[in-house]
């Protein structure tokens, strides 16, 4: 017996690595508008939110109009100027055709737009293992569990039944809140340490080797 039905996957920094892809495309955003410079890792640390809370997060007292501004040409950045996109982390396609060649369902939850996760599904070849998805801009972002909770429904099941994988603590605790396991990534966004507060079952130090850790969990249960 396989320990979930569902494996939920965030995309950037766990299966993609496009940390420095975002960090760059944020980072040209905010000097287009003339707003206050952050710093890389500030950036960084926000990977995973939606667009306008993560710009929040960094802005918490700026105008919404900045915050519209910034998101804008950030859009403008990441979908049409730059030309140059990411790549999957190293062993990513070979090990989610491995887990969908074992039974497994395959969704994404991410703090991507749809317009954004559409174009790098597309690019990558992989629309046809996640046929349910959702993203930051069709419901509520993370670290609300609603994206969950919607895929849960999509496929029939329950927080039992599901396992979420992800790199930040956002992905951690939108699982926590409904009594989902997570399974944390450190290979990503936020340092383990940061991980292990949002209590995941586990972790993996490469995606490669998830479908090991979920053979374990079979023996253990």
């Amino acid at each position: 017996m396989k320990p979930y039905s569902l494996l939920i996957f965030d995309w950037d920094g766990t299966l993609m690595d496009s940390a420095a892809h975002i960090t760059q495309c944020m980072r040209d955003a905010i000097q287009l508008v003339g707003a206050e410079s952050r710093t890389d890792q500030e950036i960084r640390y926000i990977i995973g939110l939606g667009l306008d809370e993560a710009i929040r997060a960094l802005y918490p007292q700026a105008p919404t109009s900045l915050i519209r501004a910034i998101a804008d040409e950030y859009r403008q950045e990441f979908l049409v100027r730059t030309t140059h996109g990411s790549e999957l982390f190293a062993g990513a396609r070979e090990t989610l055709h491995i887990l969908a060649a074992q039974g497994y369902d395959l969704a994404v939850a991410t703090g991507k737009s749809r317009r954004g996760l559409n174009k790098v599904l597309d690019e990558t070849g992989l629309r046809e293992l996640f046929p349910i998805t959702r993203c930051a801009d069709e419901t509520r972002s993370k670290p609300h569990p609603q994206m969950l909770e919607e895929i849960l429904t999509d496929y029939d099941a329950a927080p039992h039944d599901a396992l979420m994988i992800g790199d930040s603590e956002y992905d951690l605790h939108m699982a926590l809140a409904i009594g989902m396991d997570s399974l944390a990534v450190s290979y990503g966004v936020h340092d383990l340490a940061r991980l292990q507060q949002a209590q995941p079952r586990g972790y993996v130090d490469d995606v490669a080797h998830i479908p090991d850790w979920l053979e374990k969990q079979k023996v253990i249960e």
